[in-house]
């Protein structure tokens, strides 16, 4: 039996994953954004181990969330499935980011940096990861938080979608005792996906829970990008050093939170305790 905590698991993936976790006997913390979302489920929280409130809009809200965890116990795996899609405008989060990317990408880092440290870690991305890099080829980093250009809904969460599957591919080199993975679910008839939507929608979440629960040697691994428990090949950018790196560094400065302890040390633990700081 695991310990799982969920993100954005009031519905969708989040929640199908959840009670897919569950039925298979393991504990599952889930995670809604408000206490309203928390009762629309309470059937299934009544069951679970337990149900953290907050919005990964805010840094703040997000740190509670990552409390709330620790305060149950240490996870054995965390499965970061909270996501927005089309946001009709930049926004401008309580922090002043980007709504995108504060919920993608900025949220998924925070807790990853304050939750005590799994042992498995999943992160939802996306096919669509594969047109977050300027037709030019050159790098959005510079204007991450979308305050120069005007504003794109659909190239956001793609580059949202780029960073996270980044993000998983980076903590697989500097966590080496972790396993990170990144999952494509393909596009799925959720509230997110549409009711047109053409993949399906049981195997949009039966990947990320073998990954975070799995006897299988086939799921104990790091660093991959996965599609309906296939391996799939992500866009080159994910395995660049050099991208990961300045990633990562952009990420830290946005956030005022430091990921890795050592900068420059790859393939290597960096020794910290439990939760990174």
């Amino acid at each position: 039996m695991s310990r799982i905590f969920i993100t954005g698991s009031t519905d969708g993936l989040g929640l199908a994953a959840a009670r897919t976790l569950m039925k298979e006997g393991h504990d599952v913390v889930l995670h809604a954004r408000s206490r309203q979302r928390a009762s629309a489920i309470a059937e299934t929280s009544a069951t679970a181990l337990g149900i953290v409130i907050g919005d990964l809009a805010s840094a703040t809200e997000t740190r509670s969330i990552a409390e709330q965890v620790n305060a149950i116990g240490r996870m054995d795996a965390v499965i970061h499935n909270a996501g927005i899609y089309l946001e009709r405008s930049r926004g401008e989060t309580p922090d002043g980011h980007a709504k995108t990317l504060a919920v993608n990408v900025l949220a998924p880092y925070l807790l990853t940096a304050w939750i005590t440290r799994p042992d498995r870690l999943v992160y939802l991305s996306s096919g669509m990861h594969r047109s977050g890099m300027h037709r030019s080829g050159s790098s959005a980093l510079d204007d991450i938080d979308w305050k120069k250009r005007p504003w794109n809904a659909s190239q956001a969460y793609s580059e949202s979608k780029l960073y996270i599957a980044t993000l998983a591919a980076a903590i697989a080199l500097h966590w080496p005792d972790v396993f990170s993975n990144a999952v494509d679910p393909g596009w799925v008839p959720t509230k997110m996906g549409g009711a047109g939507a053409p993949d399906d929608l049981e195997m949009g979440h039966l990947t990320q829970t073998w990954l975070a629960a799995s006897d299988a040697e086939a799921a104990k691994v790091s660093g991959g990008y996965w599609y309906h428990r296939q391996r799939r090949e992500a866009a080159a950018e994910v395995a660049d050093a050099g991208f990961q790196d300045a990633l990562v560094e952009k990420l830290a400065e946005l956030t005022g939170v430091r990921l890795f302890a050592e900068r420059g040390v790859r393939g290597k633990s960096c020794r910290l305790s439990r939760v990174a700081t």
